[in-house]
């Protein structure tokens, strides 16, 4: 066993996943000590963090905050940078072992470009990055000798299922919990509030990826990241609805044998495999009772009452900028919704449009990537202002 003390730069420290890495820290401090910390604008979240885990560098993205952080700071010796440069000077710290790539949405994607160039071991759970730029993410991995170890809670799943061996095998299957609404009558869907929708009744994750689940976004952006992982073809990737999420990933062979990865839903896993590996530590939390009587039920997801598996589907066939557009209108509509301004069936009817207005062109720079993302972000908001699929 590698008893080598990690050191890992965390981007996206005060989401969601940053926060459930820390706690992991805390109860490993023999095995991982934190050298880098990156957050986008919550600058009091990110002061204390460092504080308690006394890192070489902090940055924070939004320069409005750059004066709290450093007044925050003074005389720890911490040093202070901002700005994408800060950023991404914390994905690349010469220092670290394990670069975790938490920051949400497309504006990860900088940051984990630069961590792939610098040839570290990526802990990637911004799913966007592949989906928004998968090509060259992928290129730029194998052209530096990164490594991208995945910690979604289904790709984490299937990458333990593969122990790294993708021979043989005839398809992988993701799960979906089906989210809030699974049992709801399709039109009620178009009444439902930011608040009910948020109420995932299985995973605490933050705002953007329960709706998403909700939607039924995330196993379509899920699908597209697998197809980048783990190189299989569309047709490859399977999802099913499975309510209880207790299985996250099965992988089926081409003899016919079935392998399965189970656990409780708890991100704390996915996240702490990623910085162990190929190591297993200690997780005392969270286990299923298998004296108890189980059922774990399956079904195929309903594709009309949430189409946005289809769109995403839709998108990977099509190629080009089309899984850039799907990614960035998806965000501008969440965002909408979440601010009363879109109706939750608009998201997806929103996305369809503006893949149908402005799929094409290929997308393979960074720049590209971002000229794309920009077009259809302002597609979505200009579509808002003329109260388009208004709730």
């Amino acid at each position: 066993m590698n008893t080598h003390r990690r050191s890992i730069s965390i981007v996206g420290a005060t989401g969601s996943i940053g926060t459930q890495c820390l706690d992991i820290v805390q109860k490993h401090t023999d095995k991982l000590r934190v050298v880098a910390l990156a957050a986008n604008r919550n600058a009091d979240l990110l002061i204390r963090q460092a504080r308690m885990f006394d890192p070489e560098v902090v940055a924070i993205a939004d320069r409005s905050y750059t004066q709290a952080l450093r007044s925050g700071l003074e005389g720890t010796g911490i040093r202070v940078l901002d700005g994408d440069e800060g950023v991404c000077a914390c994905a690349t710290l010469p220092e670290a072992d394990i670069v975790l790539g938490a920051a949400s949405g497309i504006a990860g994607l900088k940051s984990v470009l630069a961590a792939l160039e610098a040839g570290k071991v990526l802990a990637l759970a911004n799913k966007e990055t592949l989906v928004a730029a998968g090509d060259l993410a992928m290129r730029t991995a194998k052209l530096n000798k990164a490594r991208i170890v995945p910690v979604d809670s289904e790709h984490a799943g299937v990458f333990q299922c593969l122990e790294d061996n993708t021979r043989c095998v005839e398809k992988i299957i993701l799960t979906a919990s089906g989210g809030p609404f699974r049992k709801s009558d399709r039109t009620a869907l178009n009444s439902v509030t930011p608040k009910q929708a948020l109420k995932h009744p299985n995973w605490n994750m933050g705002a953007k990826v329960t709706i998403d689940s909700a939607t039924m976004m995330n196993k379509g952006l899920e699908v597209i990241e697998a197809y980048w992982l783990f190189g299989l073809r569309e047709d490859q990737i399977e999802v099913v609805v499975h309510p209880q999420s207790i299985v996250h990933a099965m992988v089926l062979f081409e003899d016919g044998s079935l392998k399965a990865q189970l656990s409780m839903p708890d991100m704390r896993l996915p996240i702490q495999y990623a910085l162990s590996y190929p190591d297993r530590w200690s997780l005392p939390e969270g286990r299923v009772d298998w004296t108890r009587p189980q059922s774990l039920t399956f079904a195929p997801p309903d594709l009309e009452k949430f189409p946005s598996l289809r769109l995403a589907r839709e998108a990977l066939a099509a190629g080009g900028n089309a899984p850039t557009i799907l990614n960035a209108a998806n965000e501008a509509a969440v965002d909408l919704f979440l601010k009363e301004r879109l109706s939750f069936m608009g998201i997806p009817r929103m996305v369809e449009d503006a893949l149908g207005k402005l799929a094409g062109s290929s997308c393979n720079t960074y720049e590209e990537i971002l000229l794309v993302d920009q077009s259809a972000r302002h597609y979505v908001f200009e579509a808002s202002k003329r109260n388009t699929f208004a709730p």
